[in-house]
């Protein structure tokens, strides 16, 4: 059923490429947005899927890096901040302002007015983009967010950051869907089976996941961007690079929704790290971790999940303790953190998730180290300029090539939205009006999806009860979203893996009809494939959603 897939890979192998980025997380997807949308000719594979690593397990904050005032790292923190603001001016619909309480625990290293003195700092380092921080004191916090345990807090403050308000694998795909708007040819499940260098240009085996099938893409530069796997394809192609990658393991739990108030409640867990209780529509995610591990398949341990449980249990005093059976879903991701030289030994704690770009101009080579939603933009802007320096011409260099679209789109929408009364047709269970969500995920596509329900107002049905994914919005991701497998669907294109338990996906009476409108004659396989990936315990062969 994924035309759009197997028509890009058809064309992977024909003509040279002026540019191939392996690898489709966010340093990869803002890359070629950028260059596709400045007229380079631009291709992109992944070995899975957009998104399906590092850049769907954040905290979906965007923040401006509070956290590195502690280890002096003003730099940073300047950039951040106006890394933050300037998404938040470009994506207002997407990425919002968002107040974080804060509370400090008596017998913290620092007390709490000497914290809030750095979240002033921080304020104004952020061009006071943001509402100013508060001081609170104990009893105040109570007063604001009930469920804080304040029986130990000494006092605390409230400042504002950013989060992303659907999640960081949709803000990613809308990167790559943009980057196909221009003209790139992306396909994901497709391996690189490493590159060489031939007249002057880069020669790429591939392997297409699904079928097996291999074949070669010619490009005349090459990007490195496979986030936590940046090394191994670096040894593959026998490049060397001045930075590598170690990897800092994180994990966040979601649960029923434990507070209406929409803040991020922020604490230092026990081993002082930042913790976060944070909003996720009808859902509360709690995390996260921060250990050291040696490869980027890192997996929840039991032990992880005490941690967060422990800690969520302590610091909210919530009418009964949460348990392993309150989790409805979990993500565990790795931070790719850049360390520059050989060895693989630092300060653990000083790391920072600042990005790092190598390049070999003889080559025409790249690769990208760390990063993070926040920077996003920079990252592509310099990608492009490097690009530009390896000697191809961008027709359109001074072309935008990210942010909403402007105002008179926007208006359009909401207008025919307001005249057929499209908010009227919002579930009971959604978190938040029609209008908003469906600007927010397609943009200027929103207005031909509003015509298609006033043609048929069928395709307002949603298939999956607490899903927020209408009938219309199934076909949209089938025909443009390269959708190939039904985890791609529900975990990364939507959130619906994240906010709704494993056993009422697979009861939905609706499931099987979305895999239908997904995945055609191949329905009823991709069902089962997905069964088997998540429900290691049912044999393929049960019929569990009958």
């Amino acid at each position: 059923m994924n035309n759009l897939r197997k028509s890009n890979i058809r064309k992977l192998p024909k003509g040279t490429f002026d540019t191939l980025i392996i690898g489709g997380g966010i340093n990869g997807a803002v890359a070629a947005a950028a260059l596709a949308a400045k007229g380079v000719k631009v291709a992109l594979i992944d070995k899975g899927d957009f998104a399906g690593f590092t850049s769907s397990n954040s905290s979906n904050l965007a923040w401006g890096g509070i956290k590195y005032l502690e280890s002096y790292e003003y730099g940073l923190v300047n950039k951040l901040c106006k890394s933050r603001n300037h998404l938040m001016r470009s994506y207002p619909s997407t990425v919002k302002e968002i107040r974080f309480l804060t509370s400090i625990q008596k017998g913290f290293r620092f007390p709490p007015a000497f914290i809030y003195m750095g979240t002033l700092l921080y304020w104004v380092m952020g061009r006071l983009f943001t509402k100013m921080p508060n001081y609170l004191t104990g009893g105040k916090i109570k007063s604001l967010e009930n469920v804080v345990n304040t029986q130990n807090v000494t006092g605390g403050f409230e400042y504002s950051d950013a989060y992303l308000q659907d999640n960081d694998a949709r803000f990613v795909f809308n990167f790559i869907r943009s980057s196909m708007s221009y003209g790139c040819i992306a396909a994901n499940y497709v391996e690189s089976l490493g590159s060489t260098r031939k007249d002057d240009t880069w020669v790429t085996k591939a392997k297409d996941g699904i079928t097996g099938e291999e074949f070669e893409i010619t490009s005349k530069v090459l990007i490195n961007a496979a986030g936590p796997f940046v090394d191994p394809l670096n040894d593959l192609n026998e490049e060397k690079t001045d930075h590598h990658h170690v990897f800092s393991k994180g994990i966040h739990l979601i649960v029923d929704k434990v507070t209406d108030s929409n803040k991020v409640l922020t604490f230092f867990a026990d081993d002082g790290r930042l913790f976060f209780v944070i909003p996720m529509g009808p859902k509360t995610c709690i995390g996260t971790t921060d250990t050291q591990v040696e490869n980027p398949y890192a997996h929840v341990t039991e032990a992880d999940r005490q941690f967060v449980l422990d800690n969520v249990n302590k610091l909210l005093a919530l009418d009964k303790p949460l348990t392993k059976d309150d989790v409805i879903a979990e993500r565990c991701g790795v931070r790719p953190l850049a360390i520059k030289g050989t060895g693989g030994k630092a300060d653990w704690v000083q790391l920072s998730r600042k990005h790092a770009i190598d390049q070999n101009a003889q080559h025409k080579y790249m690769s990208i180290f760390g990063g993070k939603l926040t920077d996003c933009i920079n990252v592509g802007d310099e990608v492009a300029g490097i690009v530009k320096e390896f000697g191809i011409d961008l027709p359109y260099a001074d072309f935008k090539w990210y942010g909403e679209p402007d105002d008179t789109v926007r208006d359009e929408f909401f207008h025919r939205a307001k005249l057929m009364n499209f908010d009227a047709l919002t579930p009971t269970t959604s978190s938040e009006p029609l209008t908003s969500r469906f600007w927010r995920r397609y943009g200027r596509n929103a207005i031909n999806m509003l015509e298609a329900i006033r043609e048929n107002p069928n395709k307002a049905e949603l298939l999956i009860e607490n899903s927020e994914y209408l009938r219309v919005e199934i076909e949209h991701a089938a025909q443009r979203e390269m959708v190939t497998k039904l985890e791609d669907f529900l975990r990364r294109r939507s959130k619906i893996s994240l906010v709704v338990r494993q056993e009422d996906i697979l009861a939905a009476p609706g499931l099987r009809e979305a895999c239908e409108i997904l995945f055609g004659n191949e329905a009823e396989a991709k069902l089962q494939e997905y069964i088997t990936s998540v429900r290691k315990d049912v044999s393929p062969a049960e019929d569990v959603i009958a």
